[in-house]
C-alpha cells in the first residue's frame, strides 16, 4: 500500500468514458471523468454533447473531460476541437460540474475560451504546463494539477510553478500510463507512482510529504466533491 485510496479515470472519447463509467460504478473508490479529448474531437456534434450530458447525470461521474486544445499532434480539425471545447464547457456549467482541461501548444486560444466561457466555473488545468500563466491561474482560481514531468531535471520552469502555486489550488496526478515520474521513468505510469511526485512536489515547496499529501487531498475533496 502507498496511501493511494481514490482515483479518478478520465475518459477520452466515447468508449473509454463508458468504461472509466463502469468502473467508478463497480469500485465505491473509483470517480469517473467524463467526456471528449481533443485528439478525438473530428465530427464532434449535439448527440455527442447529449451522450456525455447523459454519463454526466450519474453521481460516480464528478467533471467532465478532458477536453481542450491541441495544436501540437493536431489529430483533429482546430474548429471541431474549438466547437467541443466549448459545448464541454457549456455542458460542465449546466450540470454543474468541474471541468478538465487539456492544452498543448495552444495556450493562447485555450485561456481566450477559457475567460468567455468558465468564468466562475472550476477549472482543472490537468498535467499543468502552462507556467507563464501561472499568474492569471491564479487570479482565475484555476486549480493547477501536476503530472510526472514536473519531476524531470529540465523542467525548471514547471517546478517554480509547483513551488509558488497556492496550496489551494495545488493537486498532483499521473497522467497513467504517461509521464511517469523520473524514478520510473520511461516505464508505463500507474496511480502508485502519484506518490514519488507528490515527494518531489513537496521538496520543491519545502514542507513534508504529510503536508503535502494534506494540502492536495483537500484540494481534490473540493474539486471532486469527494
Amino acid at each position: 500500500m502507498v496511501g493511494v485510496r481514490r482515483l479518478a479515470t478520465v475518459g477520452i472519447d466515447a468508449a473509454s468514458a463508458a468504461r472509466g463509467l463502469e468502473a467508478a460504478r463497480v469500485h465505491e473508490e473509483v470517480f469517473a471523468i467524463v467526456g471528449r479529448h481533443p485528439h478525438e474531437a473530428a465530427g464532434f456534434e449535439d448527440a455527442d454533447v447529449e451522450a456525455i450530458e447523459r454519463m454526466a447525470a450519474d453521481p460516480a461521474v464528478r467533471a467532465i473531460g478532458e477536453t481542450g486544445l491541441d495544436y501540437f499532434r493536431d489529430h483533429s480539425p482546430r474548429a471541431d476541437q474549438r466547437r467541443a471545447f466549448e459545448q464541454q464547457i457549456d455542458l460542465a456549467r449546466r450540470v454543474e460540474l468541474p471541468v478538465v482541461i487539456h492544452t498543448r501548444e495552444a495556450e493562447d486560444d485555450t485561456f481566450a475560451i477559457l475567460r468567455e466561457r468558465a468564468e466562475g466555473m472550476t477549472v482543472v488545468l490537468h498535467c499543468f504546463s502552462a507556467a507563464e500563466r501561472l499568474d492569471e491561474c491564479v487570479e482565475r482560481g484555476y486549480v493547477c494539477s501536476f503530472a510526472g514531468n514536473v519531476t524531470y531535471p529540465k523542467a525548471i520552469d514547471l517546478q517554480a510553478a509547483a513551488r509558488d502555486v497556492p496550496a489551494e489550488l495545488l493537486m498532483v496526478e499521473t497522467d497513467s500510463p504517461y509521464l511517469s515520474p523520473q524514478p520510473v521513468r520511461g516505464k508505463p505510469n500507474e496511480p502508485a507512482n502519484v506518490v514519488a511526485t507528490a515527494e518531489h512536489v513537496a521538496d520543491l515547496r519545502g514542507i513534508s510529504y504529510a503536508e503535502l499529501d494534506a494540502a492536495v487531498e483537500r484540494t481534490a475533496a473540493r474539486v471532486f466533491g469527494w
